[in-house]
């Protein structure tokens, strides 16, 4: 039972360091693709 759980905490750890690093990342793209559409127009 504990290698189930010690499986689970090390997915919850995963997803959370991508949600950690992706969110702020697929932001900051959306950011910059707005800048750089303005130069377009």
């Amino acid at each position: 039972m504990s290698s189930l759980q010690e499986s689970r905490s090390s997915t919850l750890l995963l997803v959370g360091a991508w949600l950690w690093v992706g969110l702020p990342l697929a932001y900051g793209l959306y950011r910059l693709f707005l800048n750089a559409a303005k130069l377009f127009v």
